[in-house]
C-alpha cells in the first residue's frame, strides 16, 4: 500500500520537476503573460491556475477568496522553490550511476538527500493547503472532504482491480 503512494507520489514529483526543468530552461527573454492568463495564472508559480480553477469549479469560491489564495501561493513559491531546485540537483547528481558505473553506496547518500529534501517539500505543501483549506467555507471544506473520500474511493477500486477489468464480467 505504501509502496504504491510512493510510487503515485514519485511519479507526481517527476512531473512537476519535469515541468520545472522545461520552464526554467527557456531563454524567451520576453515578460510572462498577466496572472490571468493560461493555466499557470502566475509568473513561476507551477499549478496555481490547476488548483484555483478546480477550486473554482467544484468548490464555487469567490473572486476575493480566489485573490487571497493565489497571494499565499505566490508568496509562498520562494519557500518551495530552492526545494525543488534541491530536488532537481540531486536528481541530476544520480544520472551518472544510472547512466554509467553504479555505485551503491553514492547512491545510497544521494537518495536519502533527496528523501530528507522530499520530506521538507511535503511539510511545506500541507502548511500551505492547510492556509488554503482555512480561508474555505464550512460548505466548501464539506465539499471538499467529500471529493477527497471519493477520489480515495476510486483509487482504492483501481488498486483492487488494477487490470481495469472488472471480475463480474471475467465469470
Amino acid at each position: 500500500m505504501k509502496s504504491i503512494r510512493f510510487r503515485f507520489l514519485a511519479a507526481a514529483l517527476a512531473v512537476m520537476m519535469g515541468a520545472a526543468i522545461a520552464k526554467s530552461q527557456t531563454t524567451d527573454s520576453t515578460t510572462p503573460p498577466p496572472p490571468a492568463a493560461g493555466p499557470m495564472q502566475g509568473p513561476g508559480m507551477f499549478g496555481v491556475g490547476h488548483l484555483l480553477q478546480f477550486y473554482a469549479k467544484e468548490l464555487g469560491i469567490t473572486e476575493d477568496q480566489k485573490i487571497a489564495m493565489r497571494a499565499i501561493l505566490q508568496k509562498e513559491h520562494s519557500t518551495l522553490h530552492p526545494l525543488m531546485q534541491q530536488m532537481h540537483q540531486l536528481d541530476e547528481q544520480l544520472n551518472p550511476y544510472v547512466q554509467g558505473t553504479y555505485d551503491a553506496t553514492k547512491v545510497q547518500a544521494l537518495v536519502s538527500a533527496q528523501a530528507q529534501t522530499l520530506v521538507q517539500l511535503k511539510v511545506e505543501e500541507a502548511r500551505i493547503h492547510n492556509e488554503l483549506y482555512q480561508m474555505l467555507t464550512p460548505d466548501q471544506q464539506a465539499k471538499l472532504k467529500q471529493l477527497q473520500a471519493e477520489r480515495e474511493a476510486r483509487m482504492q477500486q483501481r488498486m483492487q482491480n488494477p487490470a481495469g477489468g472488472d471480475s463480474q464480467q471475467e465469470q
